[in-house]
């Protein structure tokens, strides 16, 4: 009699080690349903900072905590070029995919160029087509994989040259090295993309606008 629960395929334990079940995504012991389900947010350092105190991948981690696991793979500094480098990585064609995906890149590559962050800055055309490249290969690894775009947030340009005149000084050439005008051409890329590829995408650019003093409600330098 077959045990409930119990891995036709399981390996013998070794010490210190629980038992580990070896039958693959096409076995009934693998199959997805066994597994716990898996949201991968993918972005720059709004998400790798998302799981401190109050972050946005903490409350999704509260919220999912008995029905899913969800992985932060976010790179502080990164832009959309760079995340290219990541996909084949983070989201492999074999295995078992997430169910759910976060893409939230923007905020760098909208750095102007000529100022502190320019190597930062990716033309929004090509902007676009990184998206569109990790939104293709998303899908080629899951057809039923939940794909969320979210735009590049709004700019404190206020706030943003208090903090930078704080650190260089009168030096005008650094600033503003962000403005919120160009980080709404971003996002406006990434809605329309999102629509082309008939995918959700979340406007935080516009929707933290909406808020009565969202300068200090939502951003910080």
């Amino acid at each position: 009699m077959t045990m409930p629960g119990f891995c036709p395929s399981m390996a013998a334990p070794s010490a210190g080690h629980p038992p580990i079940c070896l039958a693959d995504a096409s076995g009934a012991a693998g199959s997805q349903d066994m597994l716990r389900p898996r949201l991968v947010l993918f972005g720059d350092s709004i998400t790798e900072q998302s799981f401190r105190p109050g972050g946005w991948g903490a409350a999704l981690a509260n919220t999912y905590s008995r029905k899913a696991d969800v992985v932060v793979r976010g790179y502080g500094g990164y832009n959309s070029r760079w995340a290219l480098f990541l996909i084949q990585r983070i989201f492999p064609l074999v295995g078992l995919p997430p169910v759910a995906t976060t893409i939230f890149f923007g905020a760098n590559d909208a750095a102007l160029p000529g100022r502190t962050s320019q190597r930062q800055h990716v033309p929004v055309e090509e902007y676009r087509q990184n998206l569109k490249t990790i939104v293709n290969h998303l899908k080629d690894c899951s057809k039923s994989m939940v794909i969320l775009l979210i735009t590049p947030p709004p700019i404190d340009e206020d706030g943003r040259e208090r903090y930078a005149r704080s650190l260089y000084g009168e030096d005008a050439r650094r600033l503003p090295e962000r403005t919120n005008e160009m980080a709404g051409v971003y996002a406006g890329q990434c809605i329309e993309l999102a629509k082309e590829m008939d995918v959700h995408c979340i406007d935080i650019w516009s929707k933290m606008q909406a808020a009565e003093g969202w300068q200090k409600l939502y951003l910080r330098p």
